[in-house]
């Protein structure tokens, strides 16, 4: 079976590459996945150089002129890019005969938001309040998207494996989030929608009226703001409709033709170059990475809340990555089992799985999933990510993949 471990350029730095190489090849994977282009945070990392890393918004390699000349956007460059960090591991994972992949977060990046804010999102209100979710709508974040693409492909990786490459959820757009106000499940995903003008015209060319389904949502939520109790429960389809009405529903169905016609540029992009995409699906990241405690609702189920129409990415992208995180392995089996049928059984199935904290408690547990996702369907397993675990943690990989 395929598989990889995420790693960071900053573990390789800060380790050597020949030392980290070794550790993961011992794992009895075959392949590795780098962030070639990552965003900001600090993380605590047990076996780094610092036990305290922190990671910037921007690409490990310099932009290439043919691609991002005369573009508004241009990603950031992380300090040592000019070293050729990923040409160095292309090497020497051929060396081994182990694959390489491009690890790239795509839309999401507080340091572009911040400095170009008509590019992010735009809620209800007309607050640019989110501004590390780039809008997958926006003309320009499209062009800079398929370039980063054609970019990361263009390093020699067996694959493109994409990050945020959709609509961003409403709790991760900034960093220090505060809120007094209890809103609950459904008002965060409302004020969460973008309502900037080519959201609004794109839905409006489907036959939308998204300007009422923009004043509905200034509505409730102002309603909220202003004191009035916050609806609990799940958000889906049907009960998004009765709290907000069938307009608001059209509005955020809508949204996947802005994603999955993207995806499809960045694949057929990414394919000229000579790579092949993974398209990551965000949904099983906003249901379980805080504790591996996802809610009831499948992920392949509540992708359309990001704008991922899965069975639609089914036919236009060769690999769909799902993310396992949940401490239950019937859990882990089931969502794989609704992303299988939902894709068919032609395309890939990449499964990320943690094999520590906050979702994987032992070895057993992680040779379970491993087990229970192969059953299921899952055609690689890939773990995350080398330098935020422990190496005993790592070093449960081995039994897992051989169980």
């Amino acid at each position: 079976m395929d598989s990889s471990v995420y790693v960071y350029v900053e573990d390789v730095r800060g380790e050597g590459l020949q030392p980290v190489l070794d550790r993961v090849a011992g794992y009895g994977v075959t392949g590795v996945t780098v962030a070639a282009a990552y965003h900001r945070t600090r993380d605590v990392t047990p076996h780094g150089s610092s036990r305290v890393t922190i990671r910037r918004d921007g690409v490990h390699f310099l932009p290439p002129a043919d691609l991002f000349g005369g573009l508004r956007l241009v990603p950031p460059v992380q300090a040592g890019a000019e070293e050729a960090p990923l040409a160095a591991l292309r090497r020497a994972t051929a060396e081994r005969g182990l694959k390489l992949h491009g690890w790239t977060v795509f839309l999401h990046s507080v340091t572009l938001g911040d400095v170009h804010p008509d590019v992010t999102v735009r809620n209800c209100f007309g607050d640019r309040g989110s501004l590390a979710d780039l809008c997958p709508s926006h003309p320009d974040v499209r062009l800079y998207a398929v370039a980063l693409a054609r970019a990361v492909a263009r390093q020699g990786v067996d694959s493109v494996v994409a990050e945020g490459l959709h609509f961003g959820a409403f709790g991760h757009g900034y960093h220090h989030e505060r809120s007094f106000v209890a809103l609950g499940p459904m008002d965060l995903f409302l004020i969460g929608l973008c309502f900037c003008d080519f959201c609004m015209r794109r839905a409006a060319d489907l036959g939308v009226d998204a300007e009422a389904a923009r004043h509905e949502c200034a509505r409730i939520v102002g309603g909220v703001l202003d004191g009035d109790p916050p609806a609990e429960g799940e958000v889906t389809r049907a009960a998004l409709t009765a709290y907000a009405g069938p307009e608001v529903v059209a509005y955020a169905r809508a949204r996947s033709e802005a994603v999955t016609s993207l995806v499809s540029e960045i694949a057929a992009a990414v394919a000229d170059e000579g790579s092949r995409l993974v398209f990551l699906d965000g949904t099983g990241a906003v249901k379980g990475y805080a504790d591996g405690l996802p809610s009831p609702v499948l992920a392949a189920h509540d992708a359309w809340q990001l704008g991922v129409d899965v069975v639609a990415l089914g036919d236009l992208v060769p690999s769909l990555g799902v993310l396992g995180y949940a401490r239950d392995a019937a859990r882990v089996a089931d969502d794989v089992g609704a992303y299988r049928r939902s894709t068919g059984k032609e395309r890939e199935l990449r499964v990320v799985l943690r094999p520590g904290p906050p979702d994987t408690d032992s070895a057993d547990r992680l040779a379970a999933k491993v087990r229970a996702v192969r059953a299921a369907g899952a055609d690689a397993v890939d773990f995350y990510a080398y330098g935020l675990m422990p190496y005993p943690i790592l070093d449960r990989i081995p039994a897992a993949l051989s169980s």
